[in-house]
């Protein structure tokens, strides 16, 4: 049975343009040229090979995908048009093809779709039932594979009080999505999603805990001195203060975006059970706390008793429940 899409609080920008949301999904066993087809076939548009382990498709009906191995040695650097090659040069660009059939073993395709409005989340369903039926294995298919899902949704607003309700509610909630995700172990093990710091967790949930937005962003990065988080805020503060984001922050894979970048659930493309919406309902929870002051200050306040009792496994229930009743 198909899983309806919720939609959350805030659907539109201040300017009444409607939020979008950008979606990465990773795998094995199907190359880039094979994925893309899958997208052209489903979407439209023209698929162009890049290189052999990526691919762009564009002028689809949502806009344009990119089809890629997450591996960036496989694949060519920008030129920039200054002198010829170097005969290393040369002998490096021959062997890019051959580094990524090796690392393709261990390491993930993806499918980055572009951003599309909240109510057409729905026209990507297909796409995940038509990699698994074209061989797409997911995260569960070897111990080696810690594949993903990543959800990009746009900022209603990018005011501070905004960006800290959405931390403080994903904050309060984590416990329970990691209990409801069942994230995988390989995941947990290589650190791609480490969850935030307690002590910092129950800072910011405080109820008296309202910096602006330099305090906000100085505490975050004094916590979280990497993107690899569940709930990743470097795209977000590089889109509003790149200065302080990059003197601080030295990562070529941090793009500044207008967006919370939620990196906590799995890929699951072998299950014929999963479903995206699953995952994007999950995050609109998120959201919904956060539109509400008076219940997220109620559960942050509980979120710190827990948290000082040493608790927070009994809180992935205990907040399950609130958010059912």
């Amino acid at each position: 049975m198909d899983t309806p899409f919720l939609m959350p609080p805030h659907r539109t920008t201040p300017d009444g343009s409607p939020r979008r949301v950008g979606v990465e999904v990773e795998f094995a066993d199907l190359d880039a040229p094979s994925a893309a087809a899958a997208v052209r076939d489903l979407y439209g548009g023209t698929l162009e090979l890049e290189n052999p382990h990526r691919c762009r498709v564009r002028g689809t009906r949502l806009g344009d995908f990119t089809v890629e191995l997450d591996m960036r040695s496989a694949h060519p650097e920008p030129k920039d048009g200054e002198g010829e090659p170097s005969k290393l040069d040369l002998v490096v660009e021959k062997l890019r093809p051959l580094w990524g059939n090796i690392g393709s073993l261990v390491m993930p395709f993806e499918i980055a779709a572009p951003p599309i409005p909240f109510d057409r989340l729905s026209e990507l369903e297909a796409l995940f039932t038509t990699l698994r039926e074209r061989g797409a294995s997911g995260t569960e298919a070897s111990p080696l594979f810690a594949f993903g899902l990543h959800l990009n949704p746009q900022v209603a607003r990018t005011d501070a009080d905004h960006i800290l309700d959405h931390l403080k509610a994903f904050l309060i909630l984590s416990p329970w999505l990691r209990s409801e995700i069942r994230v995988d172990p390989t995941r947990r093990l290589t650190g791609f999603i480490a969850a935030f710091p307690t002590d910092y967790a129950a800072k910011v949930v405080d109820p008296a805990y309202r910096p602006d937005m330099d305090q906000l962003i100085a505490d975050y990065l004094e916590s979280n001195p990497t993107r690899n988080r569940e709930l990743d805020l470097f795209p977000l503060f590089a889109h509003l203060d790149p200065d302080t984001l990059f003197a601080k922050v030295k990562d070529p894979h941090v793009r500044p975006r207008p967006t919370f970048h939620y990196r906590l659930p799995n890929a699951r493309l072998g299950d014929p059970d999963w479903r995206l919406a699953q995952d994007w309902n999950r995050w609109v929870a998120v959201e919904q706390l956060a539109a509400d002051r008076e219940r997220l200050d109620r559960l942050g306040a509980d979120y710190r008793d827990f948290a000082a009792r040493k608790a927070l496994d009994d809180w992935a229930a205990e907040a399950g429940r609130r958010l059912a009743g």
